[in-house]
């Protein structure tokens, strides 16, 4: 159950199989059925988590109740609501399910107790959230200046998998464009 995990540690720390191993003990599993919340605006994000299987979006709602989508989440990959995570306030967004998903929970009493006691994983973390912090900045730069057409240019070649595995509205709300805008995009650009 923890594969995606220690893989995801040791791909960018060194990391001793014993630390791995005592890594085990701070994170809970938990499997998800496709549409399930992993968390719910105005709830309070108590705790991080790692997908080992399946795919989960975090996403807000507008005035009009239409989903704004700001990340997806696939194997290896961590997800939260950061901002409610730290300041323990409640959210502002839901985390839901895309497909039954099985994922690592590490609850925020646990993650510090984690970063004390294993130097390797506080490392691992800081350099997660310096990756986060660049992926936020180029999103909003890109969101701000570029076009429909070079925003799903540029997820398909960072992220392909995501066209194959989530509902097209879901990537047109990702990419902060209709559905029907991103139809004629693909159509424009298969061959």
């Amino acid at each position: 159950m923890y594969e995606q995990l220690f893989t995801s540690i040791a791909g960018k720390v060194g990391v001793s199989p014993e630390a791995l191993q005592l890594c085990t003990r701070y994170f809970m599993p938990k499997k998800l059925r496709k549409r399930q919340y992993l968390l719910q605006e105005g709830d309070v994000c108590n705790r991080l988590a790692f997908v080992e299987k399946g795919a989960l979006y975090a996403y807000s709602l507008d005035s009009k109740g239409s989903s704004r989508v700001i990340q997806f989440a696939f194997e290896g990959w961590w997800i939260a609501d950061l901002y409610s995570f730290f300041t323990q306030e409640p959210s502002s967004l839901h985390i839901e399910a895309l497909e039954d998903s099985e994922v690592l929970l590490l609850e925020r009493e646990q993650h510090q107790r984690l970063l004390e006691e294993v130097p390797a994983y506080e490392t691992y973390t800081r350099i997660l959230y310096q990756n986060a912090y660049v992926a936020l900045q180029r999103r909003v730069e890109g969101t701000l200046g570029l076009t429909a057409e070079e925003k799903y240019a540029r997820l398909l070649e960072q992220h392909p998998a995501t066209l194959q595995r989530v509902p097209l509205h879901l990537v047109a709300s990702y990419l902060g464009v209709t559905p029907e805008t991103l139809s004629r995009i693909r159509r424009q650009l298969t061959p």
